[in-house]
């Protein structure tokens, strides 16, 4: 498990430095209020989709596949919501990173805590899932100030950007995991721990099924979430953080568990994560990163989606 990292010299390094500019600008930015934050950062999203014209095609091209039904307008509408929520993402990445839990608190209110407790008072580990939403570091900083648990993740390639982002999400979490590490993510489900798991990404072949997803019928599918409940014994709790329209803050809203999640085939269990997963994006879409290429795996001998 990864604890609080200590600081090393190298991170001084003029490699890093272009690095160390971002990261003091958006330091200062974030000091800024939460309402000023909110216009800035939905203004940014909107330039940035005439200089992030690929994410953008690809943002359109997962809506069109899951919503085919959708009318133009519609999609086009959501795409633009979506990359005002891109924009907001980055001021709220500094805000999880920065800001001190009163700040964190005054802007946002959690329901459904009470799904955690009943888990834990049932001696369970609890698999969170928490979906790739653009709020998703500020969730998960919301969410360690009431219930800390385990994160896992991938560590970044830049030396000085995981070193941040490992501090920042420790700031609320007892521990971070490597998401290679799947004995120590069953380990820490059999002790009872409460861990963040995102099993909605394209991952590619290795470890995948394809299940259905929305209107697309087969999506490669991680097969994580079958093994790590079956092996530890876990409940799975779904949680969303949902940012509120007007600058109005936030709101985390954590599910009941799941019951009855089918441990004996990854088929069924896979599809029936999506479904979960459907679920918890029609609660903010316009907030879900759609600019990743969700269905770039395809089974063999069929053609690419994008």
């Amino acid at each position: 498990m990864t604890q609080v990292p200590s600081f090393n010299r190298s991170l001084l390094h003029p490699r890093y430095w272009l690095t160390w500019f971002g990261i003091g600008l958006l330091y200062l930015l974030v000091l800024l209020p939460y309402p000023i934050l909110y216009r800035l950062g939905t203004g940014l999203g909107r330039i940035s989709m005439h200089f992030l014209k690929r994410r953008v095609t690809i943002t359109q091209r997962n809506l069109e596949l899951c919503f085919p039904e959708m009318p133009r307008a519609e999609r086009d509408a959501l795409v633009a919501k979506n990359f005002e929520s891109v924009g907001m993402g980055l001021f709220e990445t500094g805000m999880a990173w920065f800001w001190p839990n009163w700040r964190i608190e005054r802007w946002s209110t959690v329901s459904g805590l009470e799904h955690i407790k009943n888990a834990q008072a049932n001696h369970q580990g609890v698999l969170l899932i928490g979906l790739h939403f653009l709020t998703l570091e500020l969730g998960a900083r919301i969410f360690g100030i009431h219930t800390p648990g385990i994160g896992v993740y991938r560590p970044h390639d830049n030396k000085l950007i995981d070193w941040l982002q490992t501090w920042g999400r420790m700031r609320s979490n007892k521990s971070m995991l490597d998401r290679k590490d799947v004995k120590g993510m069953v380990r820490a489900l059999k002790q009872g721990e409460l861990m963040w798991y995102a099993p909605d990404h394209d991952y590619g072949p290795r470890s995948s099924v394809f299940a259905p997803f929305f209107a697309v019928e087969k999506a490669a599918t991680t097969t994580g979430s079958y093994m790590l409940v079956r092996m530890g014994k876990s409940a799975i709790i779904p949680f969303t953080p949902r940012r509120l329209p007007e600058g109005k803050g936030y709101e985390l809203l954590i599910q009941p568990a799941i019951e009855n999640f089918p441990l004996d085939n990854e088929f069924k269990a896979a599809a029936c994560m999506n479904k979960v997963i459907e679920k918890e994006i029609l609660l903010a879409p316009d907030q879900y990163m759609w600019l990743h290429r969700r269905f770039k795996t395809r089974p063999e001998g069929e053609a690419s989606l994008y």
